[in-house]
């Protein structure tokens, strides 16, 4: 904490702010169906059609949704065969989407995306996957779905049809030599942007399935990404500690860069309270950064989170939502409270 803290005062932060950042605790803790057993989280999110919080439950093989008002667990179960200890992070179902009614996610054994009516909670179609799957996202302007497939270095896309059921056709496959991790959707640009391992972030045409760019990110090892659509700003979460505001309009240009809690993974941003959530799963903790609109970042707070704690998201009324692998426990914070002793 004192390194970050001095971070903080070196990148010209004032010492009031930076004096903010003496570590809090969440809010509230939720305890997953089975996370006694430990649950290997991967991607989280948010449905604001759904106002719920998406869980893919690892190798417990449930698709869990938390309202974000009350706490309250709603589970789909069958997403994928439970594991015999439920603790393998690559294992069973580890993202989800939603796309025109329905949920889609990801099964690791065998290689599929899963379609589940969200009402009913049935499961009402599979779809084979060419390689194991890492992120699912929806493309609303093409009416497509793309996954991730970092072992065969590409990503998948699936055109989607409701008939009445969804059904998902292979539409063509992108090749990202030397990735990809994570990805992002911005319908309203035309774009896609994904990370390369060696330190570098793509874009891609939406329409055309085409790679636009390779981004000097000046990370180590990109991992998450995070958008500001508002600004047209890309956010790049660094595993060595470190996030980075690109500029897409001026050719990917870096910004400014903040520091964090090392073990960076996923980072999710808030565009109703512009603020930038960025988990350190081996410090154990979550630093929350204030974003300008010239995409400056500020450190505002950092909370004592959990070990191995990587993945996080937020509603659109301040609510943050952190992954405790370890504990089986989802991790909540109210943002709202950021300036309170």
């Amino acid at each position: 904490m004192k390194k970050l803290i001095l971070a903080c005062l070196l990148s010209g932060t004032s010492l009031a702010a930076c004096a903010a950042l003496a570590a809090r605790l969440p809010q509230a803790t939720v305890t997953l169906p089975g996370g006694q057993r430990e649950i290997g989280f991967d991607d989280i999110g948010y449905v604001a059609t759904l106002h719920r919080i998406t869980i893919p439950a690892g190798a417990t093989g449930n698709l869990v949704l938390l309202d974000p008002v009350n706490d309250a667990l709603m589970t789909i179960p069958g997403v994928s065969t439970p594991s015999a200890d439920g603790k393998s992070r690559r294992e069973g179902t580890t993202s989800a989407t939603y796309a025109e009614g329905f949920l889609f996610a990801s099964d690791h054994d065998p290689d599929e995306i899963v379609a589940i009516d969200p009402t009913t909670r049935a499961i009402v179609d599979r779809t084979p996957l060419a390689s194991g799957p890492d992120y699912v996202r929806y493309v609303a302007r093409t009416h497509e779905i793309w996954v991730t497939e970092p072992g065969r270095q590409q990503i998948q896309v699936f055109k989607l049809a409701l008939s009445p059921r969804p059904v998902l056709t292979p539409a063509t496959v992108i090749s990202i030599p030397g990735g990809p991790e994570s990805l992002e959707i911005d319908n309203q640009r035309n774009r896609a942007y994904s990370n390369l391992w060696q330190g570098k972030t793509v874009a891609m045409a939406l329409t055309t399935h085409k790679v636009l760019a390779e981004w000097p990110d000046t990370c180590k090892r990109p991992h998450g990404i995070a958008l500001d659509a508002a600004h047209d700003h890309v956010f790049v979460g660094c595993g060595n500690g470190k996030v980075v505001t690109l500029a897409p309009a001026a050719s990917g240009k870096v910004l400014a860069s903040a520091q964090a809690g090392a073990g960076i993974d996923s980072i999710s941003y808030s565009p109703r309270l512009h603020h930038l959530y960025v988990p350190g799963a081996r410090a154990a903790t979550l630093t929350v950064l204030d974003v300008s609109a010239s995409g400056a970042l500020e450190p505002v707070a950092v909370y004592q989170t959990a070990a191995h704690a990587h993945c996080v998201t937020n509603d659109d009324a301040g609510h943050v939502f952190v992954c405790a692998p370890t504990s089986g426990q989802i991790l909540k914070i109210d943002d709202r409270r950021v300036a309170a002793p």
